[in-house]
Parts: structure tokens; sequence; C-alpha cells
């Protein structure tokens, strides 16, 4: 289903509940980070692209001129009212709600005006898989807002703005990745985003020959001891012993003269985040050059390099690019690699489009034989970014 056709189906599912049209209607898009991993807290560099899977939001003006802000999601989960007369606070930790609400309190610091209005949110982002359906919805509800309020926020401003959001709402430290490629993607481009300085850069992929496959593992691993905050440590005591900021600053020589006098594990992380930033950027001139294999080449590294340095990926991750592997570029796959956090969630696989539907059969096939899962697959092309639409 296309954007226009999910934004058409979202208004009338709206017209059924509140009993009349959305004046507004807003989208934002999910991602898949193609590569550059645990290098955003690193300063490091990323290359993401939006999804043709998105977060709409509908919305009217409440009944009665009420100051009140209704939530409903489309998803069975709870309706919730956010009451304008009173100062916003964060619900419970892990309610759906937090994210707008976050984004809500957002505007209304910034001395928006905003009187009250029902709103319904769709989404085919899926959730838990390390799509970012957090920050679509985030987006989403920043795009709506604009137009409610009529205040334009600039990009970088509005991407801060939900990033903000989901830090102080949902309680999650995450980095600048996901707002700004839900805000600033472009379709046919990938983004070139350098988490230090917050500059963009839009990489054209604008061969209609390639896509990306993303798969699903359907596993995510509950992991003890707080494993991301571990790696985040390992990585400030690795910079610190390199005598720098951030590894951003690190180069392969001066990690290989410090070895000797590092912590082993620190090393290692500290040698996944330094050649990740190496590969990120020699992927985005992959990618403009159309130089598909080196792009393939480096996914596969990126994905060895998480797995055996930085100590994130799992069995069915690995099955996952195996697989890819297998089937190899006569097959129609070029590069696969795990995406996301890790510990399980999705890999991405730059595939040949005209080979999508086989690639997909026999990555499904094979991995559901050797781990007993169903994984879900689905292929994107290069998405926009947060739009409105017509409701």
């Amino acid at each position: 289903m296309n954007l226009h056709e999910l934004g058409r189906q979202t208004a009338e599912q709206f017209t059924q509940i509140y009993g009349r049209p959305p004046q507004w209607l807003a989208a934002a898009p999910g991602r898949v980070n193609v590569i550059g991993e645990h290098t955003d807290y690193n300063d490091g560099f990323v290359l993401p692209m939006a999804i043709e899977r998105y977060t709409v939001a509908a919305a009217a003006p409440a009944r009665n001129g009420a100051a009140q802000v209704q939530l409903r999601s489309t998803s069975g989960a709870g309706a919730v009212s956010l009451d304008l007369t009173q100062p916003l606070r964060p619900a419970p930790k892990g309610a759906w709600s937090n994210y707008p609400a976050g984004v809500v309190a957002g505007f209304l610091a910034r001395g928006a005006r905003l009187g009250g209005f029902d709103t319904l949110i769709h989404s085919t982002v899926p959730l838990g898989g390390g799509l970012s359906s957090s920050a679509a919805l985030e987006v989403a509800t920043a795009t709506l807002l604009e137009s409610i309020t009529g205040q334009k926020l600039a990009p970088v401003e509005k991407a801060l703005l939900c990033q903000k959001a989901e830090h102080d709402y949902a309680g999650m430290p995450c980095g600048i990745m996901d707002q700004f490629i839900s805000v600033m993607g472009k379709e046919n481009h990938l983004l070139l985003l350098d988490c230090r300085s917050q500059k963009t850069e839009l990489v054209p992929m604008t061969d209609p020959s390639m896509a990306l496959l993303i798969i699903n593992t359907n596993v995510k691993h509950e992991l003890t001891g707080g494993e991301y905050a571990k790696r985040r440590a390992q990585c400030e005591q690795a910079a610190k012993a390199l005598g720098g900021r951030s590894l951003r600053d690190a180069t392969a020589e001066k990690l290989e003269q410090a070895r000797g006098g590092m912590d082993p594990v620190a090393y290692r992380r500290a040698r996944h985040v330094i050649s990740e930033i190496e590969r990120t950027l020699h992927a985005a001139e992959g990618v403009r050059a159309s130089n598909w294999p080196t792009v393939g080449q480096l996914m596969y590294a990126s994905h060895a390099s998480l797995r055996d340095d930085y100590e994130v990926s799992c069995p069915e991750l690995d099955a996952v690019v195996e697989i890819a592997q297998a089937i190899g570029s006569k097959g129609g796959v070029v590069g696969c690699r795990m995406t996301g956090g890790g510990f399980g969630g999705c890999a991405v696989a730059l595939v040949r489009a005209d080979k999508v539907s086989a690639i997909s059969e026999r990555v499904a096939a094979d991995y559901e034989q050797r781990t007993k899962i169903k994984p879900s697959l689905f292929v994107s092309r290069p998405a926009a970014g947060a739009t409105t639409l017509n409701p």
C-alpha cells in the first residue's frame, strides 16, 4: 500500500471513530541503517535510509473547544487523554502515549499556541524490530503539530525536539540517527549523518536495479547486565586510553600502537568502531558511484566486526547473513549485515530488485529450517521523509 492510500485509510478510520473527518494528516517513515552501527554515540558516521513503511497521524479540533488531546492508535493500545490546562507529565514507563505526549510537551515549551484536538495514529512500521517505529511516531506527531499550530520547525530543530521527547518522556537515551532520517529522508537517497557535527549529506541511490531487503529474525534476546551501557563504557575507556574525546578521534594505527597497554575487550570494541566509521564513509562513496560489489563487501565486513569485535550479534542474525552469503551475488544478494542495536531484530541485505521474490523465498525457507522461526521480510527502496497529506 502506498503512502497516499495509507493516508486515505487512516482518514476513513478517523471518521468512523470520531464521527467527523480529520482536518490534518501527517506521516513519517521508519528507517533501516544500511551501515554504521554503534558509531553514533562515538561521534562517528551512520548511513541510514527511510523505508516505505510509515506512521500516519490524523487529527481534527476537539469538540466544544475542549482543552484536551485525545490520542488513539489503531493497534488497539488504550486511548489516552492529555489535559492541556495542566502541566504535562510522562505516563508510566512503557506507555505508547509517552512518545506523542513528549512531542506535544516540546511544542508547548516553545510557546506554541495549542488548542485541544483528537488524534488517530496508524502505522505500518513493524514494532520491536529495530526499524525505529518510535521515531516515526514522534516525527509524525511533530509534523502534525506543525500543521495544527502553524509553527514550522527547521529540520534539525524538529529532529532534536523528537529526540528530547524520547529521552524525557519515554526514558530511552537514543542517539540522533532515527529522528534525523525520519525527518530528512529523501526518495532514492541514503543519508550520511555526521553524529558529531549533525551535518547531513544526501547520498543518491538512483540505480533502480538495486533494493534493500529487510529480514526480521523475529527474535529479541533479553539481556542482563545492561549490554548497551556496558559497550558505551568500554568505548569511553578505549577513547581515554587513546587520548581522545571519543573514538571518532582515533585511528587504526594509533589503536595498534596502544594495544599493549589496553584492556583486550576495550581494544576489540574500539577496533569495531574505528573500522566501522571508515567502512561507512567508503560505503557512501560506493553507493554514490553505484559500486555495488564494494558496498556488499563492506556490509559483510561490518557484520563480522559486530559479531566478533563488538559481540552484539546472535545465532539468528548470523544465520541470516550466512544464508545470504550462500545465495551470493550470482543469486542476487550483494551484501548483508545485522542492523540496529543487535541481539535480535533485523538484518538488511543489498539485493538485485529483479530477484527479490526468489531471494525472499530462499532466505525464509532456509532460516526457518535452521531456527524453527518464521522470519518477516519486506523490500524497500529509499523513501521520502516526513510529510503532510491531504485529508
